[in-house]
């Protein structure tokens, strides 16, 4: 172990020192030199986050971790996880028993309950986009008819005469 950097040192087959942690990949190097050439802090952040990865020995590399990130910035982003709990844990598909059984029952009749008014919220909503695509159609069939009339009555009468 270095004593200034925390980094455990070992000596190689080669007589020369090595670090233990994930050696730099292509994708990594890449990263950092367009980083320092685009905006010298997201070279610097590259270059921060492999000494990061050996210190706490983090497998894989910058892209899975930036995959991993992202995808847990969008469930939270999405409110999966934002308050604690998951929409689908809420309605009971992972909830276990709280040892009660008659809470067990009254809140699976109430979620049972809020999903059927979901489920009728959801045919409203379909029903009236229903009802105003009708309305368009029918404006739009009005319009028509009212152009066809002025087009026709245009036709019979030349604007010469």
């Amino acid at each position: 172990m270095s004593a200034d950097t925390g980094m455990s040192y070992q000596s190689c087959s080669n007589g020369r020192g090595c670090w233990h942690g994930e050696p730099w990949k292509p994708v990594e190097i890449l990263a950092m030199i367009l980083g320092f050439i685009v905006y010298w802090p997201i070279g610097l952040a590259v270059l921060g986050w492999k000494f990061w990865q050996k210190k706490s020995g983090y497998p894989g590399d910058i892209i899975s971790f930036g995959r991993e990130k992202w995808g847990n910035w969008a469930n939270w982003a999405r409110g999966s996880d934002r308050w604690g709990f998951s929409v689908k844990t809420a309605s009971g598909f992972g909830m276990g028993s709280t040892g009660n059984r008659a809470f067990d029952e009254w809140r699976a009749a109430e979620l049972a309950r809020l999903e059927e008014e979901r489920q009728k919220l959801v045919a409203a909503e379909r029903e009236f986009a229903e009802f105003m695509e009708n309305l368009r159609h029918a404006r739009d069939r009005e319009e028509f008819e009212r152009f066809m009339e002025v087009h026709r009555s245009q036709q019979g009468h030349p604007s010469g005469q």
